[in-house]
């Protein structure tokens, strides 16, 4: 019992670190966010931050998969309203991208994430991202709605069309450039169509 207890007081802690620090990297950045503040926010010590993420960067690391998971699992929610597969997988890609004006979006995942943690690509929550794709593109490839392209292929430039276009719009200045990144990005996605839209 006295173990099972030790263990859920080791995930409250690691959910309330992760909480602290999201709010933290959000609005302050990741080099500004102190770990002292942020670990007192929450009633807890560097130790505690250090067991469970081993350091600063480990930490971010968990916050960057929180919210990149969430980003997908809201693309993926927008894309159910739309009717058939070749509609869900432009409507995914055009929210993963439109997410990028997010301030806590735009901040954690876009900016500081490929900063400080590396290629986005080599992200666990990336590659859950182009395992849906991967399916997705199988499965249209099979019922012939994309062209006879490699699935590998086809659905690593999709996810990375996405991904350049949501880091594109983070980094600009210009609110024009949501526009621009989305209409490329759905000129591209549509090269791979069997059937080009009317």
């Amino acid at each position: 019992m006295a173990g099972k207890r030790r263990a859920e007081t080791m995930e409250e802690n690691r959910a309330k670190l992760i909480a602290a620090a999201r709010k933290a990297f959000a609005t302050k950045g990741f080099a500004d966010a102190s770990m002292d503040e942020l670990t007192a926010s929450v009633g807890l010590t560097r130790g505690a931050l250090y067991h469970n993420f081993g350091d600063k960067k480990g930490l971010l690391a968990a916050v960057v998969a929180q919210v990149d998971s969430e980003m997908a699992q809201r693309a993926k929610a927008q894309a159910t309203k739309e009717q058939d597969a070749w509609q869900r997988l432009l409507a995914e890609g055009k929210a993963y991208i439109e997410m990028a004006r997010e301030p806590e979006v735009q901040r954690i995942v876009l900016l500081d994430g490929p900063a400080f943690l590396g290629d986005p690509s080599s992200w666990p929550s990336q590659n859950a991202c182009l395992d849906a794709t991967r399916n997705a593109v199988r499965d249209m490839v099979v019922q012939g709605i994309m062209k006879p392209v490699d699935v590998e292929a086809a659905a690593r430039l999709l996810n990375g069309a996405a991904l350049n276009a949501a880091l594109w719009v983070a980094a600009s200045d210009d609110p024009a450039t949501l526009a621009k990144a989305t209409e490329a990005f759905m000129l591209l996605a549509g090269g791979l169509r069997a059937t080009p839209d009317a």
